[in-house]
C-alpha cells in the first residue's frame, strides 16, 4: 500500500513536469523541426548555413562577436567583481547597484543607449567632432553591438563572480604570498582556479545570451549582420518560413552545445549562474 502511495505521488509530480516540458519545449521543437524540413530545399536548409555564404558570413559575424563579448565581460567582471568583494569603501553598495542596473533593461532600451551614446547625434560623435572634426560612429556596426551586449552581460558575471570569491581561502593566497610568489602568480595560480567554475559558467551564459540576443541587434540593425536579426529578415520580409526555422534551430544547437560543455565542465555552476 505504501508502495503504491509513494508511485501515485510521483506520477503526480511528474505530470505537470512533462506538461511543462511538452508544452513549451518538445512540441515548439518539433514544430520548428518539421518546418524547417517541410520546405523547397527539405533537410538541405539545415545545411545551408555552411552553404551560402550570406548565412555562413552571419553565423560566423554571431559567433565573433559572441565569443569577443564573452572574453571582454569576463576580463572586466572579473577584476571589478573580485574588488567590489574585496574591498569596503563609502558609495560601495551605490556603485553595486549602478553596475548591475543593466539587469533591469531589455535589449531595445540597451540599443537605443548605445545610440545615444556612439550615434550619429551621440555623445562620442559630439566630442570627437569637436576635438578633431570629425564625427566618430559606430553604433550601428559590430562594434556598437559589441558595446551594447558588454554592458547588457557584465551585471551577471559580476554578481557570478562576488558570489564566488566568498569560497576563495584567504590562506592560500597568504601561504603562496609567504612562498615569495608574486601578485600575478597568486591571481593565476590561486585566485583563477579558485573563480574558474563561476567564470566558465557565467562566460557560457553571456556567450549564448549574445548568440540569441535579437533587441539590441533589432535596434542598431542599419549595417548589422548577425544569424538573429538574418532569421528575422527570411521570417517577415522574404517569407522564407523554413529556411528561417532551420536557421533558428542551428542557432539553438549551437547555444545548447556550448551550455553542455559548460555544464560537463562545472556541473550545476551553469544552471545557478542564469
Amino acid at each position: 500500500m505504501a508502495v503504491r502511495a509513494e508511485q501515485l505521488r510521483l506520477t503526480l509530480l511528474f505530470v505537470p513536469a512533462a506538461a511543462v516540458l511538452c508544452a513549451f519545449f518538445l512540441i515548439p521543437l518539433g514544430s520548428l523541426l518539421v518546418v524547417g524540413a517541410g520546405g523547397e530545399f527539405g533537410l538541405g536548409a539545415y545545411a545551408m548555413v555552411l552553404t551560402n555564404s550570406r548565412y555562413l558570413r552571419s553565423l560566423l559575424s554571431t559567433i565573433m562577436v559572441s565569443g569577443a563579448v564573452t572574453a571582454a565581460t569576463l576580463a572586466i567582471s572579473g577584476i571589478v567583481g573580485l574588488f567590489l568583494f574585496r574591498n569596503r569603501f563609502p558609495g560601495r553598495s551605490l556603485l553595486t547597484a549602478m553596475l548591475t542596473l543593466p539587469l533591469a533593461f531589455p535589449g531595445v532600451v540597451v540599443g537605443f543607449m548605445i545610440i545615444l551614446l556612439a550615434g550619429r547625434q551621440g555623445l562620442i560623435g559630439e566630442m570627437t567632432a569637436a576635438l578633431t572634426g570629425e564625427r566618430l560612429v559606430f553604433a550601428y556596426s559590430l562594434s556598437g553591438l559589441f558595446a551594447g551586449y558588454v554592458y547588457f552581460s557584465i551585471p551577471r558575471v559580476i554578481l557570478t563572480v562576488m558570489a564566488s570569491a566568498e569560497k576563495l581561502d584567504p590562506d592560500l593566497e597568504a601561504a603562496a604570498r609567504s612562498l615569495g610568489a608574486r601578485p600575478w602568480q597568486i591571481v593565476r595560480d590561486v585566485i583563477l582556479p579558485g573563480l574558474r567554475p563561476a567564470l566558465v559558467a557565467s562566460g557560457a551564459i553571456c556567450f549564448a545570451t549574445s548568440m540569441g540576443a535579437f533587441g539590441t541587434a533589432f535596434t542598431l540593425a542599419t549595417n548589422i549582420e548577425v544569424l538573429p536579426m538574418t532569421i528575422y529578415t527570411e521570417f517577415t520580409l522574404n517569407a522564407h518560413i523554413a529556411v528561417a526555422a532551420a536557421l533558428s534551430l542551428v542557432l539553438g544547437a549551437i547555444t545548447w552545445l556550448i551550455l553542455s560543455l559548460a555544464r560537463t565542465v562545472t556541473g550545476a555552476a551553469v544552471a545557478a549562474s542564469a
